[in-house]
């Protein structure tokens, strides 16, 4: 953090814990602002440019996505949200004392660390929100939260669990109605329930709650909320329906329905049903609705979306969202890929980060997986208008990289602060510091001696992985211009791809067994290892022979990356290991599933079987015990929750669990 402005902003209290670490400099734009930077006098970023226009065939996506009930709402998973409406429904919960010590828990998120926060265990939410159920544990209360699908109506449970609670009297469920994202509509309260009145017309919202006390008063609750609301005492089963009146009853009755229903649909996946009940309910819970685009998304969590003011679409992150959507619902998958795609930069590249407002980092992308992620799409659903509308800004993309990142024929990782406009409080655009995020791997050792060249805005540092995701980029995005008839495309991309292959080849040390990163400043080849070293076989880049000896002298070496719990970031015998602080040791879904998708490509089952199983083994560990999937994993305990800056429900993690599905046969079509 030396490098990071004396004066930071002041940032989400929730997200704290996380941006005060050191491994944060991931998001070091998040941070520091010079107290002499300009201002502006609007909180938008204007000279951003505009998304270009959408197809028919994605506008209908994002339409049957932005449907019907779920947990859209970025700033609670209690809050349920009827589209294209906007109608809520919100959970809340009142502690009650006879001390001062009374609280209300008006917005409930998954992996909040914060002193005293709600302590959320997510389980099942089908894609579509037609069933959910989580269990929420915040002072000394207990309770668990189902919803259901009724037809087009909604069914709420709350049942309260056995609990110790910090205080004598019973907790206070709080129901609140009303009408998100400015939407036209008002909320009335009736001698029968609440009405909501909007433009499409009006819904009944019901409860089976009675009066928490014979005294009238106590209806009326002194707590920060605006509209009409049901409260009852959390001391038996409560439920919410809308349409029509039900009985607790009915309501149970319906939750039963479509808990059996995604049961008896994660069960049609046969050996994969465990990791599809996984992706499924990780991704139902991080996706979201995001009402300045009108679009739905599926940020790397709450939790970090919240601190970016509504969402943030990290570049890599959001790609494999997008293929991990594809195992159950093809639109969430084309949706988190197009509109990753559509952050692009006036620059014509897609930005580290996206986030509320139109602030980006316009000075620098993250790695280039856009162009597999979209074939691999296409080879399972096989639209071609889908086709169509990635491969324009993916070439612009491609092409970026070309222009831009090359050094002495090989590509590095850069940071332009030049580039217009420019998000005026991130102090990292355009330094070293920029650079490296740019990799997205913050903190790497791989990366503790490099030089950034202020004039050519690039690390001196001729980078194996880069080279070989691009060079995997360009082969995959010769195969979409093939697909769409563009041959000249075509040929342009494979001599592209083939110039960097030729000097990605210069990087191989037959004395090390394996590709190492070179110093371009000194010449000398950084022998630091890391699983980005082995990413040559995702290009189809090594020869079998460098591939057999890269992963019989280093991948399955134990004192390397080897070992009960895999891949760690940096090997095990380099210096920077026993840190375990984020890229400094730790375990990354997607360095797992890039190495992974490298060994599809050499005749190697029993390596490939056994890679498979241990990354599942790491994710179930904490799946099993707490329902978490994390940013990052402990490589010497296996656990993600010893450390605060680890993400607790950071939709990648699952990619450790999505390799296991592939190995199994999900992926094949």
């Amino acid at each position: 953090m030396s490098s990071m402005r004396k004066r930071t902003i002041a940032v989400v209290a929730c997200f704290l814990p996380i941006l005060l670490t050191a491994a944060n400099i991931r998001r070091a734009q998040a941070q520091a602002a010079d107290a002499s930077a300009p201002r502006v006098d609007s909180r938008m970023a204007h000279a951003a440019g505009t998304p270009p226009p959408e197809s028919l065939h994605y506008r209908q996506v994002q339409q049957r996505l932005a449907q019907g009930w779920n947990t859209w709402d970025t700033n609670s998973v209690t809050t349920h949200v009827l589209l294209p409406a906007g109608l809520a429904i919100h959970i809340g919960l009142k502690h009650n004392t006879t001390v001062a010590s009374d609280a209300f828990l008006q917005n409930t998120l998954i992996g909040r660390l914060t002193p005293g926060a709600e302590k959320v265990t997510p389980g099942p939410h089908s894609w579509d929100g037609s069933y959910t159920d989580l269990r929420i544990d915040w002072r000394g209360h207990s309770w668990r939260i189902q919803s259901a699908h009724d037809g087009s109506d909604l069914v709420l449970l709350a049942t309260p669990l056995p609990s110790t609670p910090q205080a004598a009297l019973p907790a206070t469920l709080v129901f609140t109605v009303d009408f998100l994202w400015n939407r036209a509509g008002d909320v009335s309260k009736t001698a029968d329930g609440i009405l909501a009145h909007s433009p499409t017309g009006n819904i009944g919202v019901y409860c089976t709650c009675v009066s928490t006390s014979t005294d009238s008063q106590s209806a009326f609750l002194d707590i920060p909320i605006g509209g009409p609301y049901f409260a009852a005492d959390l001391v038996q089963p409560i439920g919410i329906s809308t349409g029509r009146r039900r009985s607790l009853a009915e309501v149970q009755a319906a939750i039963a329905r479509q808990a059996q229903a995604y049961q008896q649909s994660i069960r049609a996946a046969g050996k994969n049903a465990p990791i599809v009940d996984a992706i499924e309910t990780t991704l139902g819970w991080d996706t979201v609705y995001e009402p300045s685009h009108h679009r739905v998304i599926s940020p790397v969590s709450r939790v970090w979306s919240v601190a970016w003011g509504g969402y943030v679409l990290f570049d890599w992150d959001t790609f494999f969202a997008a293929t991990m959507a594809a195992i159950g619902d093809r639109d969430l998958a084309y949706a988190d890929a197009m509109e990753t795609l559509r952050e692009a930069t006036p620059e014509g590249f897609v930005p580290n980060y996206a986030r509320a407002l139109g602030w980006k980092s316009f000075d620098r992308s993250e790695p280039p997986v856009g162009a597999i992620t979209v074939l691999g799409l296409y080879r399972k659903f096989h639209d071609r208008w889908f086709l169509q509308d990635a491969y324009p800004p993916l070439l612009r993309w491609n092409t970026w990289w070309a222009e831009h990142r090359s050094i002495q024929g090989y590509m590095a990782w850069g940071s332009n602060g030049d580039y217009k406009p420019r998000n005026l409080d991130d102090s990292s655009a355009g330094t070293r510091l920029g650079a490296i995020l740019e990799s997205g791997l913050d903190n790497s050792p791989m990366y503790d001696q490099s030089t950034y060249d202020p004039q050519t805005h690039l690390l001196e540092y001729a980078d194996v992985g880069l080279m070989s995701m691009f060079i995997a980029d360009c082969d995959a995005l010769a195969q979409i211009a093939d697909l769409l008839g563009k041959p000249q495309d075509a040929a342009m991309l494979r001599q592209r791809s083939a110039g960097y292959r030729a000097k990605l080849a210069t990087l191989w040390s037959e004395p090390a067994g394996i590709f190492l990163n070179k110093d371009l400043r000194t010449g000398q080849f950084n022998t630091r290892l890391s699983p980005t070293n082995f990413y040559p076989i995702l290009a189809h880049a090594a020869t079998p022979q460098q591939a057999q000896t890269m992963i019989q002298r280093h991948l399955l070496n134990p004192d390397e990356f080897w070992g009960q719990w895999i891949l760690p970031s940096i090997a095990r015998n380099d210096a920077a290991f026993h840190d375990q602080n984020y890229w400094r040791g730790r375990i990354w879904g997607p360095m797992n599933y890039l190495v992974y998708l490298g060994l599809q490509n050499y005749d190697l089952p029993d390596v490939r079987r056994q890679f498979a199983q241990k990354s599942y083994d790491l994710f179930l560990k904490e799946w099993k015990q707490n329902g978490h999937v994390h940013e990052n994993y402990n490589a010497i305990l296996g656990t993600g929750d010893d450390v605060s800056n680890s993400d607790r429900f950071y939709h990648w993690g699952a990619l450790l669990g999505y390799i296991q599905y592939l190995e199994q046969g999900g992926g094949q079509q």
